[in-house]
């Protein structure tokens, strides 16, 4: 891959800067043609892709169809809403063109909330033009620096994404999961293992993650959560106007240093109200992460050659610091340490200790049954809870 970055020669930001005015005309908060480009270059390094190998596609249709059948089995859940789950191989660049898509609304929420809107009633407009627009500067780059933020985010996801729930997050509904056999095969040569089992792996934790999250009512209190936390996180316009006015447009250092940490340009990550209602998505999503690896040990172990070294190797990638992960997680509030995913291996372990895997299979009935956050760390008080009759 080249080491040559989006924005040094030979990348888009030279043609782009060029081409300004037609950069900050944008209709919305995010400047979706700058995102698009922004993610498509940071997935690739620039460089051209291949489509996915024919054989490769394939056999991800195969394994697919396998990890259904073996996942439906040991969950009792309905895999699929309407038919099967497809499986749509891609590449990187595709991988984060759609989950720009997938991730739109939370992406112009964020966006939005950058704008203050208390700046024209705080001031009289001033008469010179010129005055008129770098007084507004943030409302008017607003939009072109965040879709070249969104862009770079969601290609750096991209740069290393398996599958389509390397963030567990529910994806506008449709029965297909995304692939990126590139990605796969390319962990599989590294670490010197079959690709067939990291396929036959990737496959099984995408279907249970897309089992559980197709569940209606698991999609909706998740979405309604995540948005709820992105609707609460509180930039300071004021720093970022003060950030814009010191940033050196012949800085490309500088101006790469912004695009590429939104601390840079968001000011404070996380507000106290996000905090306090990540509480409660964390429980849900460490609930959902100890149940995926529990139905992954059930069923991996007698579909996948060498699981316990594989399983460690990959369970090891989830949780390395990387840019794209880290950094979306943390803006969508979905992020979660070693102590969370222990969290949950914990709730699960202890109810199949007082229930076994009849009470496990409980845990995705309904939305009265799904855990709170106190119950996730008392798995007795959730079964004597779902055991109660109905009031």
């Amino acid at each position: 891959m080249s080491n040559i970055g989006p924005f040094g020669a030979g990348g888009p930001f030279e043609d782009l800067m060029r081409n300004l005015a037609q950069m900050l005309t944008s209709q919305g908060p995010v400047n979706w043609d700058i995102a698009r480009q922004l993610a498509s270059w940071t997935a690739t390094g620039g460089e051209a892709e291949a489509n996915p190998d024919p054989l490769a596609r394939v056999r991800l249709e195969e394994l697919l169809r396998v990890a259904e059948m073996h996942v439906g089995d040991a969950t009792g859940l309905q895999v699929a809403q309407h038919g099967m789950v497809s499986a749509r191989s891609v590449t990187r660049s595709e991988w984060a063109l759609r989950s720009l898509d997938a991730w739109k609304p939370l992406l112009e929420a964020l966006a939005g909330s950058m704008v203050d809107t208390s700046a024209a009633t705080e001031t009289p407009p001033a008469p010179d033009p010129m005055s008129q627009l770098l007084g507004n500067l943030p409302q008017v780059l607003g939009p072109f620096l965040f879709g070249m933020q969104a862009g770079s985010m969601v290609g750096q996801l991209a740069q290393r994404a398996l599958a389509q729930y390397d963030l567990p997050m529910p994806r506008p509904q449709a029965d297909e999961v995304l692939l990126v056999p590139a990605t796969i095969d390319s962990f599989a040569t590294e670490w010197s293992l079959s690709a067939d089992d990291v396929r036959m792996w990737v496959c099984l934790r995408e279907i249970t993650n897309h089992a559980v999250l197709g569940q209606p009512h698991v999609r909706e209190r998740m979405d309604g959560m995540i948005r709820d936390y992105v609707d609460a996180f509180e930039p300071d316009p004021r720093a970022l106007e003060e950030r814009l006015g010191q940033l050196d447009p012949t800085d490309m250092q500088a101006m790469q240093a912004m695009f590429g940490d939104p601390g840079a340009l968001l000011g404070e990550m996380q507000t106290d109200a996000q905090r306090r209602l990540q509480v409660p998505l964390r429980a849900l999503l460490s609930a959902l992460s100890g149940y995926v690896d529990h139905v992954m040990d059930t069923v991996g172990r007698r579909l996948v050659g060498g699981y316990g070294p594989l399983t460690e190797a990959l369970r090891r990638r989830r949780l390395e610091e990387h840019p794209g992960t880290r950094i979306l997680g943390q803006l969508f509030g979905v992020e979660l340490d070693a102590a969370g995913y222990e969290r949950g291996q914990s709730f699960v372990a202890g109810i199949l200790e007082r229930a076994g895997e009849e009470g496990l299979r409980r845990l995705w009935h309904s939305a009265a049954e799904l855990p709170t956050p106190a119950e996730l760390d008392a798995p007795g008080l959730w079964l004597a809870r779902i055991d109660l009759p109905a009031e």
